[in-house]
């Protein structure tokens, strides 16, 4: 992978506390929804991407803030969202923040990654 950081190093460099709590509760599930993923650290977050690598078919990010870690996908105002918890973002990006570990749902984030992985790969696909 060359430059790019492994996610490791990403969640070695964080403070202890909650929002590392987050972002060492996110990467297995991640990890788990996206098998075939390549994961390394691209523009400063831990990134999971469809292609071969990092930036290329880009899925979703994470990254912790001073006040919240933010969970997001490149095509994240394409995805079914019924919870109303995505919020959008820059071009077609999606995202949600969170505080504390316990605002993890399991169950939703799993099924917002299988459709990003979808998405990503059927466009990948195309190209």
């Amino acid at each position: 992978m060359g430059k790019f950081a492994p996610v490791e190093e990403y969640v070695a460099g964080l403070a202890t506390g909650p929002f590392r709590d987050i972002v060492e509760k996110l990467i297995p599930l991640i990890d788990a929804a996206l098998p075939d993923a390549n994961s390394a650290v691209y523009h400063q977050a831990p990134t999971w991407s469809a292609g071969e690598a990092p930036g290329k078919g880009p899925v979703c990010y994470v990254r912790a803030y001073s006040k919240y870690v933010t969970f997001g996908f490149w095509r994240g105002q394409e995805l079914d969202d019924a919870s109303g918890r995505l919020q959008p973002g820059a071009r077609i990006m999606g995202q949600v923040k969170l505080a504390s570990v316990d605002e993890i749902d399991e169950k939703l984030f799993a099924d917002w990654l299988k459709q990003a992985g979808e998405l990503e790969a059927a466009e990948l696909a195309k190209a």
